[in-house]
């Protein structure tokens, strides 16, 4: 004991000799953390049979020439050490408040229990469905992802003068859909997420979003014009070239797509075969909006950027003034979902409390309201409000039976209500008519004017 602790007072005295002749007196796991570290370190630092996490760093770990055939010994003398007290792993994972229910453990990825299967980055594109109820594609990112990103792009082929000389979007409606993305985003944000906005095409900005947060996945709804279809083909070649994945959705009609009691290239070219077709079709259920988001993606620190005004779109403001400088008539409309549901709320509370009027032909009022009408169409087009949340409303504001494929002679419009739904059936088969030929790939079309020509 003397020798060796007069051997420990003294490193200097000793030589290589001596100190590969202690080597094999240790205990394997001291040996090569006493091998890997002496060059550093005074050797009785290693002594001790408990060595301090604060001195294990694996980035200064020296190995000497003369034992390098050893070095591989280090891995299983760290099993045997306390833990590091901070790992030198860099993680991935954005931190977010919402994921301390998951329990993540970077170091073991590949355990079932530490929700490895959930991607860790995903964009939810919004296109005309400006809303956070019933969002199909941005409740499916929350619920597979570790951080979502949503975006909305103001694509700048929206714009401008089209062949004719006429604008492509009206200052009307263009300031209508500011104002609905500004509602989004104030949505998002109290749900804590927020809204990326770009003026760009979506198949440039989106690649661009993707790369710098490493997102695996877009999320988006499906649209039905060409133009739309052919720029989800465009997405979707560019997407697959980086790698990441694009899931779409359906969600801009009364009934869902994939519930037509016919493929949709054989639907019917005229109303009354389409409506005899879904008679008794069952309404899917609206999705609930989600009280609190993902968090954006920690990596690429993304700017959400502003929201545009008209004359960033190229577009006069002037226009939507009146000679007095006030707002005109036109442009009274509030773009937003919030302004969408209060207005369906509304509507549907006035439906409950007028009875139906009958007329002195013996007719009913098909609808109530100004002009005959609820005036709820642009926060539908935007995907303000979704067809299934009127529905979902109506019903559960009021008593009276609700069936959108009425089978009445007078084609539903036995209430104000079911004249209503009468009227989402219509819209349901324009949008079904418009998707079957306006498919990127479909070679020959029918014009749509034909098959409305013979509606019943």
């Amino acid at each position: 004991m003397d020798s060796k602790n007069q051997s420990s007072d003294n490193p200097e005295n000793q030589t290589p000799q001596e100190d590969q002749q202690l080597v094999p007196c240790q205990p394997l796991p001291i040996a090569s953390i006493s091998l890997s570290l002496s060059t550093i370190l005074p050797t009785h630092f290693l002594i001790p049979p408990k060595i301090s996490s604060t001195l294990f760093r694996p980035n200064k770990v020296k190995i000497p020439t003369q034992i390098s055939s050893l070095s591989n010994l280090s891995l299983s003398a760290s099993a045997s050490l306390p833990p590091p007290t901070k790992s030198n792993f860099k993680s991935t994972f954005s931190a977010n408040p919402l994921q301390d229910s998951l329990t993540l453990n970077p170091l073991r990825p590949s355990e079932p229990s530490n929700a490895a299967g959930l991607r860790r980055a995903s964009i939810v594109w919004f296109r005309n469905d400006l809303r956070v109820h019933d969002n199909e594609s941005l409740n499916a990112a929350h619920n597979e992802s570790m951080s979502v990103l949503p975006v909305y792009c103001f694509d700048p082929r929206d714009y401008g003068k089209s062949s004719s000389g006429f604008d492509k979007t009206g200052p009307y409606r263009a300031s209508f859909l500011i104002e609905s993305v500004t509602d989004l985003r104030k949505n998002l944000q109290a749900r804590g997420s927020d809204l990326v906005v770009r003026i760009g095409k979506p198949e440039t900005v989106l690649v661009e979003l993707a790369k710098a947060v490493g997102a695996e996945a877009v999320y988006a709804h499906r649209e039905v014009s060409y133009d739309e279809v052919k720029g989800e083909d465009k997405i979707e070649s560019v997407m697959k070239d980086e790698g990441v994945e694009v899931k779409y959705f359906w969600g801009s009609t009364l009934y869902h797509v994939d519930d037509l009691p016919f493929k949709l290239e054989e639907m019917p070219t005229n109303y009354g075969g389409f409506r005899e077709k879904v008679q008794g079709l069952e309404v899917r259920k609206t999705i609930e909006a989600l009280d609190q988001l993902r968090g954006l993606p920690a990596r690429g620190d993304v700017e959400t950027g502003e929201i545009p005004s008209l004359v960033d779109l190229g577009l006069n403001p002037s226009t939507t003034l009146g000679q007095n400088g006030k707002p005109a008539a036109n442009a009274s409309l509030v773009g937003g979902e919030n302004e969408a549901l209060q207005r369906l709320r509304k509507f549907a509370a006035e439906c409950q409390a007028q009875p139906n009027k009958e007329n002195k032909d013996g007719t009913t009022d098909s609808i109530y309201g100004a002009n005959f009408s609820c005036k709820i169409s642009p926060w539908l087009a935007m995907g303000c409000l979704s067809p299934r949340s009127m529905f979902d409303e109506l019903k559960k504001s009021t008593s009276r039976t609700i069936s959108a494929a009425s089978s009445q002679k007078d084609g539903g419009s036995g209430t104000g209500l079911n004249w209503l739904m009468y009227e989402l059936l219509w819209r349901d088969f324009f949008r079904f008519i418009t998707k079957k030929y306006s498919a990127a790939k479909q070679n020959s079309a029918v014009p749509v004017t034909a098959c409305v020509g013979a509606a019943a």
